[in-house]
């Protein structure tokens, strides 16, 4: 199993997602929380997947130097994907809700990179799950954004939340994806590594 495997290995998540770290407590995967400052800045030509890997890899390259033979550095980044561009992270609550109104009565997607960085090499693969929403009232977009406070998510809505609750209406895809990390990508990839 991957767990055995891996006790050769010192994983480092570069992340400080409770989410994400729930989930590599859920593979009971031994690993140290690592954190760098990172400007989040893409070049605008990027589109869609290519930003977030683009990200994911960026957020790795503080690491780079300092890590030795048996280090897994784990970077990831989520984006959703709406009207042709990147939603990320809302600043405020007045941007939350616009981000939220765009997504109301129709299907966009939910991008997740995972960048796996070793001493000698470096893979990036990423998991694109779709999502629909209903019709949203806007009292409910304003209760849930008083309520829950979603401005460290992408798209400004979780949706193991209240608003995944009673809103999503349909999913294409992992649902764990869509909480910021692909599960089943990080067990296939990280046990491909460990071979």
């Amino acid at each position: 199993m991957l767990q055995e495997k891996l006790n050769d290995y010192h994983v480092i998540l570069a992340s400080s997602s409770p989410r994400r770290q729930l989930f590599f407590n859920d593979l009971e995967i031994n690993f140290e929380i690592r954190l760098k400052p990172i400007n989040e800045v893409y070049p605008t030509n990027l589109k869609h997947s290519k930003i977030s890997d683009y990200l994911a890899e960026l957020k790795a390259l503080p690491f780079k130097e300092e890590l030795t033979e048996k280090d897994i550095l784990i970077t990831s980044d989520t984006i959703v994907w709406d009207n042709d561009q990147a939603l990320g992270k809302p600043k405020d609550a007045h941007e939350a809700f616009q981000m939220i109104k765009s997504l109301s009565n129709k299907t966009h997607e939910v991008i997740t990179s995972i960048c796996l960085t070793t001493k000698t090499e470096q893979i990036t693969v990423n998991d694109i799950t779709k999502v629909t929403f209903k019709d949203l009232l806007d009292e409910e977009i304003e209760y849930y954004i008083s309520n829950y406070k979603p401005f460290d998510k992408a798209g400004a809505y979780g949706i193991q939340e209240w608003i995944g609750q009673i809103g999503v209406t349909k999913i294409e895809g992992s649902y764990f994806n869509v909480m910021g990390l692909p599960v089943h990508l990080l067990y296939q990839v990280l046990n491909e590594i460990t071979a």
